[in-house]
């Protein structure tokens, strides 16, 4: 006999019906917004709508971090522009450590004028001295953080740090002179080491090839009106505002402040090779130099990171989802200029996440990355 069913059985068998079906299909994304499709572009060279997809997650995912800015162009013309809210086309972001790549651009103009030499001993007077180990050290060593010098970067507390105690206790009025009083921990060449104060190095010497005086005004002066002349006034790169410390020394490998467009002009320059609009403003040899591996470091080169894997698990990049000539300017708590010619690509990121953010981060960025073929 047939036997209707009750109403709270009724009641049940509809919902696990309706739950089954909800389960059996695939989870729905949320709809765009009007801020995420409005940040892409035109004609941004990728299908609009996962490029917006990609971009807005990067904003708005979980555990990322803060994404405060993100600068795309392809082929030369601009895909996405988005800020977070309180920032916009007009703020300046903090570098931090992508003002090393800036550095080792300077240097290279200077080698290129005939000012330096790339595998002669650093110009460093204090290790010019009779006996002084150091004076192994070249241009070369510096630039690819094999100078061997003794240093820490990152302490456990933090004071202890060799990169804190020069930005900003006892070496903080004249980074450079604590920088070079470091001695040797390793023979010149022989390891890979990464330092903050190995650039300021080279922004002293930098500062010395312009200029003969020890003014602090005068050196300050000098090293700002070959960078704006040389470099960011021929780029249209009218934000940048790079920091000295007492000396009238550039911190070159910290705090050098600019728009996410600007950053993204300089990402340009370099994915050309040094030339803007038919004029080569950094020498072709020298940036295709930057970006070839170091014998100690396949991963880096001339104080810019490359994208080429290391046999290791961590990597500061992403070799397993971007090609191998791919490279970046990296700033400390999640700053990137990601660069890859193969897709004729650059991606600016500015915000602040931590390594585990950063490391769920890289691998968003790389959804939006192959989002572009590489041709």
């Amino acid at each position: 006999m047939f036997m209707r069913p009750t109403p709270l059985i009724a009641l049940a068998l509809a919902t696990s019906s309706l739950a089954s079906c909800g389960s059996s299909g695939p989870a729905q994304e949320p709809p765009l917004s009007e801020e995420a499709l409005a940040a892409v572009s035109k004609q941004p060279g990728a299908p609009t709508r996962p490029l917006a997809r990609a971009a807005d997650d990067l904003f708005t995912r979980e555990g990322l971090g803060e994404t405060r800015a993100l600068v795309v162009y392809h082929g030369g013309t601009l895909a996405v522009e988005r800020y977070a809210p309180g920032y916009d086309a007009d703020t300046r972001f903090v570098s931090w450590s992508m003002a090393k790549t800036v550095t080792a651009i300077m240097i290279g103009m200077l080698v290129a004028d005939g000012q330096l030499r790339l595998d002669a001993p650093a110009p460093v007077p204090r290790w010019q001295r009779t006996g002084d180990p150091r004076a192994e050290i070249t241009l070369r060593h510096l630039l690819q953080m094999r100078a061997g010098l003794e240093h820490t970067e990152a302490g456990d507390p933090p004071y202890d740090s060799s990169e804190v105690r020069m930005l900003f206790l006892d070496g903080r009025d004249d980074m450079a002179d604590y920088a070079t009083a470091q001695p040797l921990e390793a023979e010149p060449g022989e390891r890979f080491e990464y330092s903050s104060n190995t650039t300021v190095i080279l922004a002293d010497i930098a500062a010395r090839a312009l200029t003969g005086s020890s003014d602090p005004d005068i050196r300050r002066q000098a090293v700002t009106d070959y960078l704006a002349a040389r470099l960011f006034e021929p780029l249209g790169m009218t934000s940048v505002v790079p920091e000295f410390d007492r000396a009238g020394t550039l911190i070159g490998g910290s705090l050098i402040h600019a728009t996410a467009r600007d950053w993204a002009k300089l990402g340009e320059l370099l994915r050309n090779k040094g030339s803007y609009r038919g004029e080569q403003l950094v020498p072709r040899a020298w940036v295709e130099e930057m970006v070839t591996p170091s014998p100690k470091s396949p991963h880096y080169g001339l104080q810019t990171w490359l994208n080429r894997p290391t046999g290791e698990d961590q990597h500061p990049l992403i070799p397993a989802r971007a090609p191998e000539s791919a490279f970046s300017m990296i700033g400390h708590m999640g700053q990137y200029v990601f660069v890859s010619p193969a897709q004729k690509l650059t991606i600016v990121r500015l915000g602040h996440s931590d390594a585990p953010e950063r490391r769920a981060m890289l691998q968003q960025l790389a959804d939006l990355i192959e989002l572009y073929p590489a041709s």
